[in-house]
């Protein structure tokens, strides 16, 4: 639907969609030669073109795994398209899931003895990411074994951008605490703010410090397809790994998750192989590095080269850029909309194609200056708020359930009526706000003027 922008993917390209029907009709599974012939060669040109495209002239890598919650039944009700659209993947899955192997053989990398002895025969390892990466670190490194305690989160700068400094002094104090740093995992494009960690100089630091540097790049992974924004990820190159989710921006369709690693000489076969003799036998006809089964942990994946093969060879790099920079025009065009509207506010001016923004109501206008206007834009009041439930016991007279935020209270309206859907979140000190998203192809001009015109009229009178 164009008018969903609640998450960081939408749309439908029917070339992906015919390689998603063409992949659930031969239903294969990709571990082995034998058995997938075409896709793992086509998954081995796919991972070296989305190489070529991070700067690597070599290096390795797979699609990762990614398991979505069955589609609900559409029940005949005028908002039918929000509830069967898909969600989110689960808690370890695709960008996730690369996150995780990135952790994973960055450990391995350093202590090989690891996949026998685990974690107790290593020392206390710490690890780096800034405080507005994704939580899949913190998942992945309870995951691991690591321990979330052991995820040491740097401070960021206004925009959301991981400052170096206070990474290289949190690296010290790991050590001076008798830890082991071992990994550095820098953000392209947060989830939130869209903002672009400073690769250059990270990558600077975690040469100094001997440490992995991994680039989840899983949202913003796609500007490198354009020449006007790839600048956005300099210094990706310098990176060990890199995860980079086709299925969001390029709308490829869940799940469509790369991991890349720099490194060619077989470190990811090497760190989860278990060499099942019933699959990967070594005195096969054909050469056996084809068998790429072993470079995962999980046995049976599905095949997700296809959708995206199938995009890139119809629409061509150059089609696929226009589409990254059209989701840009996108966004400049409704931020230059919201700064003209009365009663629309940035957070931040965007750097990516991530619009975050407040609606303040016609009862707060002109009132910013007011010691209590952030408490108050936080809160809606008046006969607007939902009452509390009958009987509902009240701490003194006239109290009642605290009132639902603005934009939390707007989106519960657009849900009911069925015109739209898009994000919220707070953000720090930030009370709730709008973080709103264009990468579907068939949002038109006239779509992004209806998203500001409705949440005006849906919050005309709180």
């Amino acid at each position: 639907h164009p008018r969903f922008f609640n998450q960081l993917f939408s749309g439908l390209d029917h070339h992906a969609l015919a390689g998603r029907l063409l992949t659930e009709a031969l239903n294969t599974s990709q571990y082995t030669y034998e058995i997938a012939p075409v896709f793992v060669l086509m998954e081995d040109v796919v991972l070296a073109k989305l190489r070529e495209l991070v700067g690597w002239s070599g290096g390795d890598g797979i699609f990762a795994p990614g398991t979505l919650s069955p589609a609900l039944s559409p029940p005949l009700s005028p908002t039918w398209w929000l509830v069967t659209l898909p969600c989110c993947p689960c808690p370890l899955a695709g960008g996730s899931m690369s996150n995780m192997y990135a952790m994973n053989v960055a450990r391995f990398q350093r202590f090989p003895h690891s996949r026998q002895s685990g974690n107790w025969a290593l020392p206390r390892l710490v690890l780096f990411a800034s405080c507005e990466s994704h939580y899949s670190v913190l998942k992945g490194a309870a995951f691991l074994g690591i321990g979330t305690d052991n995820v040491r989160l740097i401070g960021t700068d206004d925009r959301g951008k991981m400052i170096p400094e206070e990474l290289e002094k949190e690296i010290e104090r790991a050590k001076a605490e008798g830890a082991h740093p071992f990994f550095v995992c820098a953000t392209c494009g947060t989830t939130v703010l869209g903002a672009f960690d400073p690769l250059g100089a990270i990558a600077d630091i975690c040469q100094r410090h001997g440490l992995w540097l991994h680039v989840d790049a899983a949202w913003g992974g796609s500007a490198l397809l354009s020449g006007k924004h790839r600048h956005l990820l300099a210094g990706i190159e310098r990176a060990d790994s890199v995860a980079w989710n086709p299925h969001k921006m390029l709308t490829v369709g869940l799940q469509c998750s790369a991991f890349l690693l720099r490194d060619g000489s077989g470190l990811l076969q090497r760190c989860h192989a278990a060499g099942a003799t019933y699959l990967f036998q070594t005195d096969k006809f054909y050469d056996v590095a084809y068998d790429t089964g072993d470079k995962t942990p999980q046995c049976g994946r599905r095949v997700d080269c296809l959708k995206l093969w199938l995009l890139w060879k119809a629409t061509g790099t150059q089609g696929m850029a226009q589409r990254v920079e059209r989701a840009f025009a996108c966004t400049r065009y409704l931020a230059e909309q919201v700064k003209r509207r009365d009663g629309f506010k940035l957070v931040v001016e965007p750097e990516f194609i991530n619009l975050c923004f407040w609606f303040v109501p016609p009862s707060l206008r002109g009132r910013e200056g007011s010691p209590d206007y952030w408490l108050k834009l936080g809160k809606v009041s008046g006969e607007t708020a939902r009452s509390p439930p009958k009987n509902t016991p009240q701490t003194s007279p006239g109290d009642g359930v605290c009132p639902p935020q603005v934009a939390p209270a707007i989106k519960e309206r657009m849900m009911k009526k069925g015109s739209m859907m898009v994000g919220y979140q707070p953000h720090g000190a930030r009370v709730n706000f709008f973080r709103q998203i264009v990468t579907n192809p068939a949002v038109t001009r006239a779509d992004l003027d209806f998203f500001l015109d409705e949440i005006e009229k849906l919050g005309q009178d709180l």
